[in-house]
C-alpha cells in the first residue's frame, strides 16, 4: 500500500519547558526511534503533546501505534465500544438521578433525622469508586474494571430496592455507587485508546448516553412515582409507597442486562496504549493485528518495530505495582512539565466547579419543578414526573450538538465548552423569571440541553489531554473533585431553601467561571492525536 513520508521533525507542543535533558543523553535505540518517526507511515497529524525529551521510546512507540490505529480506521469493534462504553455513562447518570427521585418518598416513609442522607451516601460511594477504579486502572489495566463495574452496580441497586431501613438503603446505594464510580473514567479511557484520530470527536458524542440514562430514569419514574407513592401527609409505608422500590428493581435489572452485554457482545482486549506503557510490545502488535484481520483492514505495525524503539521507562515502581511508590509515579506523571501541570490543575478546577453547579441544579430539579408548578396551579405528582422525563429527554441532544461543534476548526473543544457554559448561564438567569408552567418546562429543557454541551465536551477533553500512562489516574482525580462537591451540594440542599432562585444564581455565576477556565486551557485537541 502507498505510504506518506513525513520528513518533518516532530514538534514539541509543550514548548521549551519540555526540555528537561539534552540530546546527548539519547541512545542508539532513540536514534532508531527518530528514524521511525520520520520514515514510517504517517497520517499528517501530530500528537497533542510529545514526550521526546522525557521518554523518547514511549514517544516513538505512541506515534507508531497511533499510525496503526489510523491505518485500521473505524470498524465494527468501535461501534460495539461506543454502545457498551455508553452504557457506563448511562448508568452513572441513572444512579445519580435515582436517589434524587426516590429521596422525597423515602424520607416520608422512614422520616430520617438527616434528609439528604441518600445523596451523601451516593456521592461518598461515587468518590471512593472514582479513586479506586481510576488509580488501579493505570496499575493493573482497564479490562477487568470494564467487565465488572456494571455488575456491581446492578446487584446493589436491586438489593437497595428491598432495603428494610433507611440506613441499609443508604449503605446499599453507596455500594452501588462505588461500582459505578469509575464509569466516567474507564469508558472514556477505553474508547479513546482504540479510536482513530479522525473519529476522536465521537468521544464528545459518547456523552449523549449520559442524557439517555437521565431519560430512562425519568421515563421509568413517571408511572411508578405517579401511581405508587404515598401522599405528603398521612400514613406512608410499604402498602402505599412501593413506587420507589419498583423503580430500583426495574433500573437494577436494566443495568444487569447491560453488564451481561459487556462480557458477551464484546470480549474486550486490554487497550494497546496501556500495554505500551507496560513494555508489552508483543501484546500491542497482537491486539492491533487481530483487529485488522477480523475487520479485513491493513495494519503494518509489528512487534519488532516497537522493540526497535527501545524500552519505555515503565511506570512500575521498584516495590511492585500495588505500592505507594507506583501511585506516586502516576501522580507525578500529571505534572511532568509546566504546561501539563497547568492543564491538569485547570481540568481539576473545572470538574470541581461543575461538581457543585450540576447537582445544585439537577439533583434538586424535582424540588424546582414542584415549587414552580405550585405557583402556576399544578403541583400534581403526574405533572412533576412528566416534566422531569421531558426535561431529561432534551438533555440527550446536547452532546450530539457538542460532537458537531467540537469538530469545527474554528471552535474545537475549548470553544465548544465556552459556548456551552455561557449559553447555559444565560438560561439560568432567565429561569428566575419563569411565571407559567409552559415557561418552566421550556427553560428547564433549554438548560438541560445547553448544560450537556459543556459537560459532554469536558468529559471528552479530560482524557484527550492526559498522557496515556497516567490517564486513568488524572481522570479519576478529576471525577473525585466532582464527587466531593456533590457531597457538599447535598448539605447545601438541606440547609438552603432550594425553592428560591438563589441556587439558580449561584449556578449561573459558576458557569461564567467555567467559560473563563475553558478559554484558558493550554491544549486544543482538534486536529491532533491523543498521546
Amino acid at each position: 500500500m502507498s505510504r506518506t513520508i513525513n520528513t518533518k521533525s516532530e514538534p514539541t507542543v509543550f514548548g521549551d519547558d519540555m526540555a528537561v535533558g539534552d540530546h546527548e543523553k539519547g541512545t542508539a535505540a532513540n536514534g532508531y526511534a527518530s528514524s521511525l518517526l520520520s520514515n514510517n507511515l504517517s497520517f499528517g497529524k501530530e500528537e497533542i503533546f510529545t514526550l521526546e525529551s522525557l521518554d523518547p521510546a514511549l514517544n516513538a512507540k505512541m506515534h507508531l501505534v497511533n499510525n496503526a490505529i489510523d491505518e485500521i480506521g473505524w470498524t465494527g469493534y468501535h461501534y460495539k465500544l461506543f454502545v457498551l462504553n455508553g452504557f457506563g455513562y448511562a448508568v452513572d447518570s441513572l444512579l445519580l438521578l435515582l436517589q434524587s427521585i426516590i429521596q422525597g418518598q423515602v424520607n416520608l416513609q422512614f422520616d430520617p433525622p438527616f434528609k439528604a442522607g441518600l445523596t451523601m451516601a451516593l456521592y461518598i460511594g461515587l468518590l471512593l469508586g472514582a479513586l479506586f477504579w481510576g488509580l488501579t486502572a493505570d496499575v493493573i489495566g482497564r479490562k477487568w474494571a470494564f467487565n465488572v463495574s456494571l455488575l456491581i452496580c446492578s446487584v446493589f441497586t436491586i438489593v437497595a430496592g428491598a432495603a428494610p431501613t433507611y440506613n441499609s438503603l443508604a449503605f446499599f446505594i453507596a455500594l452501588s455507587a462505588f461500582g459505578g464510580g469509575g464509569n466516567l473514567i474507564l469508558d472514556t479511557t477505553v474508547f479513546l485508546e482504540y479510536l482513530p484520530s479522525s473519529k476522536q470527536w465521537l468521544l464528545t458524542l459518547l456523552a449523549c448516553w449520559w442524557g439517555i440514562g437521565q431519560m430512562v430514569a425519568g421515563l421509568i419514574a413517571w408511572p411508578f412515582m405517579s401511581d405508587y407513592s404515598c401522599p405528603a401527609t398521612g400514613l406512608c409505608n410499604n402498602s402505599n409507597n412501593m413506587g420507589w422500590r419498583y423503580l430500583m428493581y426495574t433500573c437494577g435489572a436494566l443495568v444487569f442486562l447491560m453488564s451481561i452485554a459487556r462480557v458477551t457482545v464484546i470480549r474486550l482486549k486490554e487497550t494497546p496504549k496501556y500495554c505500551l506503557g507496560q513494555n508489552e510490545d508483543d501484546k500491542v502488535a497482537e491486539t492491533l493485528q487481530w483487529m485488522a484481520t477480523k475487520y479485513n483492514r491493513p495494519c503494518s505495525l509489528t512487534a519488532d518495530q516497537l522493540r526497535a524503539c527501545g524500552q519505555v521507562r515503565t511506570s512500575t515502581g521498584a516495590k511492585g505495582k500495588l505500592s505507594i511508590s507506583e501511585f506516586t509515579i502516576h501522580w507525578k506523571g500529571l505534572f511532568l512539565t509546566r504546561k501539563l501541570a497547568i492543564s491538569t490543575c485547570l481540568i481539576w478546577f473545572s470538574w470541581t466547579l461543575i461538581g457543585l453547579a450540576y447537582p445544585l441544579y439537577n439533583v434538586f430539579l424535582p424540588t424546582y419543578l414542584a415549587t414552580r408548578g405550585a405557583q402556576t396551579g399544578d403541583s400534581s405528582n403526574y405533572t412533576t414526573w412528566r416534566n422531569y422525563a421531558i426535561v431529561n429527554m432534551c438533555g440527550v441532544w446536547g452532546p450530539v450538538l457538542a460532537g458537531f461543534l467540537c469538530n469545527l476548526k474554528l471552535l474545537g473543544r475549548r470553544g465548544t465548552m465556552v459556548i456551552g457554559a455561557l449559553v447555559t448561564m444565560v438560561f439560568f438567569f432567565a429561569y428566575t423569571q419563569v411565571r407559567t408552567g409552559a415557561q418552566n418546562l421550556g427553560f428547564n429543557c433549554a438548560i438541560s440541553f445547553c448544560l450537556n454541551i459543556y459537560y459532554g465536551t469536558l468529559y471528552a477533553y479530560t482524557p484527550e489531554v492526559l498522557p496515556s500512562a497516567h490517564r486513568a489516574t488524572g481522570n479519576g482525580i478529576s471525577v473525585s473533585f466532582n464527587r466531593i462537591m456533590g457531597t457538599i451540594s447535598a448539605v447545601v440542599g438541606v440547609y438552603a431553601n432550594t425553592s428560591t432562585p438563589v441556587p439558580i444564581y449561584i449556578c449561573a455565576a459558576l458557569y461564567i467561571v467555567m467559560a473563563i477556565v475553558a478559554a484558558a486551557f493550554p491544549f486544543e485537541p482538534y486536529g491532533k492525536r491523543s498521546a
